[in-house]
C-alpha cells in the first residue's frame, strides 16, 4: 500500500467531523437496540416498540455519510484489475471519467433524493409506527450522502486534473491508489 498523501488541515477536520458523526450514529443504534433487547426481557411493559425504526434510520444515515469516505479511500467498485494493464496515462483519463461519471451520479442523488425530501415535507409524511417519525428527515440521508460523495469526488477530480503524480496516484503491482 502506498504512504498516504498529505491531506492538510480541511480535509483532516473533515474526515474527523465524520467520522465522530458515524460513530455517534452507530453508537445511538446500538443503545437503542440494547434498550429494546433489555426491555423485552426484563420489563415488558416498558418495552419500546420503535427501536427497529429507529436502528434503521440511524444505520441509513450512516451509511450514506460513510460513502463519503469511500470516495476519498477508493473504497467503491471500480476496475482495479483493468487499470493495473494501464499505464500511468492510460490510469489518470480513466480516473477522470470515473470521477466526472460519479459526480453526475452523486448530483442525480442529490436532485431527486432532494425531490423526494420535499414531497415528504409538503406531506407531512410520518412513519406508520408509534414514533411517527418525519420521514423527510429519514429521506434527507439521500441528498446529504450524495453531496459528500459528489464533494470528494470534485476533490478527486481536481487532484487528478492539476495535481497529477503518476509515482502516488497510479494503480501498482503493490499499491492500490490512495488520494487523500
Amino acid at each position: 500500500m502506498s504512504a498516504p498523501q498529505p491531506e492538510g488541515v480541511p480535509g483532516r477536520l473533515w474526515r474527523g467531523i465524520e467520522r465522530i458523526v458515524v460513530g455517534l450514529l452507530g453508537l445511538a443504534a446500538l443503545l437503542a437496540g440494547t434498550v429494546q433487547v433489555l426491555g423485552r426481557y426484563f420489563w415488558p411493559a416498558h418495552a419500546i416498540s420503535w427501536a427497529e425504526e429507529a436502528i434503521v434510520y440511524l444505520l441509513v444515515w450512516a451509511v450514506m455519510i460513510v460513502a463519503s469516505e469511500l470516495a476519498r479511500s477508493d473504497g467503491h467498485v471500480r476496475p482495479d484489475l483493468v487499470l493495473r494493464l494501464l499505464p500511468p496515462a492510460g490510469q489518470r483519463a480513466a480516473e477522470i471519467c470515473n470521477c466526472l461519471l460519479a459526480i453526475a451520479f452523486c448530483a442525480g442523488l442529490v436532485w431527486y433524493g432532494g425531490q423526494i425530501v420535499e414531497t415528504a415535507w409538503l406531506l407531512d409524511e410520518r412513519s406508520s409506527t408509534d414514533l411517527q417519525f418525519p420521514m423527510w428527515l429519514y429521506y434527507l440521508a439521500l441528498p446529504a450522502g450524495g453531496g459528500l460523495m459528489a464533494l470528494r469526488y470534485l476533490v478527486r477530480l481536481a487532484r487528478y486534473v492539476f495535481a497529477f503524480d503518476p509515482a502516488r496516484m497510479t494503480v501498482g503491482a503493490h499499491s492500490p491508489p490512495r488520494i487523500d
